[in-house]
């Protein structure tokens, strides 16, 4: 009986949770209602990780989760309460949102497995120790756009080093140990390819600046195919294509990328014999159960069991899926926790998305606004790929799900991308006030008072989003 209850009441709750994420977004929301709101998830988000970790612990009889349980919430308060004593005029909904991720992260690894759940929970605390001063950086590092080649150089330096000294997995080079500590670069050179391209397309976008950048860009996608990391390469890819488009706003640039991209799919098909058998696993899982649909399979039977409501955690049957804590995590959720649970916890992801390309609009300075969709772009399109593989949509390209899916790589590069689109955000506060480049203006500036004129109005997705906090 607790159990369902449990069940019901997570999902409930979830479901509130998302909606509040949407509602601030109202044009008519005043600060106060909007803070009533952030108070309302943060109430939600602490009954839904109580109401699972008491199940849980109901299920285990381990005291050991009441332990677990207890420090996550410490650990939630103080980046919070952090969050709001450091930065004022931070975004709390990204921060919340953030939490709520990795909560639900932290639930799902505790039931597949607790000792991984363990090893997350504390490479999420360290990592947070970092992000929390990159708002700080991102304010007063002005010359990042300075150091463009720098970016594209270390990128490409890493990424070599993993194509030659990387450790095989799964068919692919996708990491490599120092000290013990096994590292996945390509989590963190996205990260910095997004500065590279940003500086680049920000300083010309003339013909022979595209083709310059087009080069150094294809040589990590470039990369990445040889070590057979597709998932990786294809979000270089894409997100290079996005803000190629957007900084140049030429159409053919898009649909010549796009035909390129086509066309390299082809050729990797034919070259990568693990390519062909995932495009085979894709396209007809059942005929090859046994061995290459055996992930995609079990992956759509646990969504399917679920069903809209879940069958409860310990009810289902997601240790059948292989890797099922890393790129299927999606499916576990889905079995356990049900289909609309799953559903809001794609809606939480899209706010999330929409909220960085919201402030990439609303950026007025074009590198930090082109910093703002790439890094978006790289996590909308993350999503979508662990999400998309999972259900069948695409081909799986064994790609994380963002704060959720167990990898610490994955983990510490998520919590850099939000805790920069944060710096980013303080950026759009000050640009507000101050003109377009706040880090840079002198003291005592008479334009600094400006901004409620006609040049203050304010476009994008949401009218207010630099009060969303």
């Amino acid at each position: 009986m607790f159990a369902e209850i449990s069940k019901y009441l997570m999902i409930v709750l979830f479901a509130v949770y998302t909606f509040l994420g949407f509602a601030v977004f109202r044009r008519k929301n005043k600060k106060e209602q909007r803070e009533n709101i952030f108070r309302r998830q943060n109430m939600i988000m602490i009954l839904i990780h109580l109401d699972a970790f008491l199940l849980i612990y109901d299920e285990t009889r381990n005291i050991s989760v009441l332990l677990f349980y207890g420090a996550q919430v410490v650990f939630f308060i103080i980046v919070i309460s952090s969050y709001k004593m450091l930065y004022e005029k931070s975004s709390q909904l990204l921060v919340n949102n953030m939490c709520m991720l990795m909560a639900i992260g932290f639930i799902i690894l505790t039931r597949l497995s607790f000792d991984l759940a363990i090893r997350q929970f504390v490479i999420a605390a360290a990592a947070m120790i970092f992000g929390l001063c990159i708002p700080f950086l991102i304010k007063k590092m002005w010359f990042l756009d300075k150091l463009t080649w720098l970016f594209a150089l270390v990128g490409l330096a890493a990424l070599g080093i993993v194509w030659v000294l990387g450790r095989t997995s799964y068919g692919a080079k996708l990491s490599y140990t120092v000290a013990g500590v096994s590292l996945q670069p390509s989590e963190f050179v996205k990260i910095i390819f997004v500065f590279f391209v940003a500086g680049m397309l920000s300083a010309s976008k003339d013909f022979f600046q595209v083709v310059i950048t087009t080069i150094a860009a294809a040589a990590h996608v470039i990369i990445l195919v040889a070590s057979k990391d597709l998932g990786g390469a294809l979000i270089f890819f894409i997100v290079y294509l996005v803000m190629l488009y957007v900084a140049t706003g030429q159409p053919l640039y898009f649909i010549g990328g796009l035909l390129a991209g086509s066309g390299a799919s082809v050729l990797a098909y034919k070259m990568f014999a693990h390519v062909r058998v995932r495009v085979v696993a894709w396209q007809d899982p059942l005929s090859v159960i046994e061995k290459e649909g055996y992930q995609v399979c079990q992956s759509l039977f646990a969504i399917g069991t679920g069903g809209w409501f879940g069958v409860g955690l310990y009810k289902g049957q997601p240790n059948k899926i292989p890797v099922v804590e890393r790129d299927v995590i999606f499916s576990a959720i889905s079995e356990e926790l049900g289909g609309i649970f799953a559903l809001c916890l794609i809606m939480v992801c899209m706010s999330c998305f929409l909220m960085c390309l919201n402030i990439a609009m609303q950026l007025k300075n074009k590198y930090y606004k082109l910093v703002a969709l790439g890094l978006g772009t790289v996590y909308g399109f993350q999503v979508f790929l662990t999400i998309g593989g999972v259900i069948k949509f695409i081909p799986s390209t064994g790609v994380t799900l963002p704060f959720v899916s167990y990898g610490g790589s994955s983990l510490l590069s998520s919590i850099i991308i939000f805790s920069i689109i944060q710096g980013l955000y303080i950026l759009r506060e000050q640009e507000g006030a101050h003109g377009k480049n706040p880090g840079k203006r002198k003291p005592g500036n008479k334009k600094a008072g400006q901004g409620k004129g006609k040049d203050n109005v304010r476009e994008g997705f949401y009218p207010e989003v630099q009060d969303l906090r």
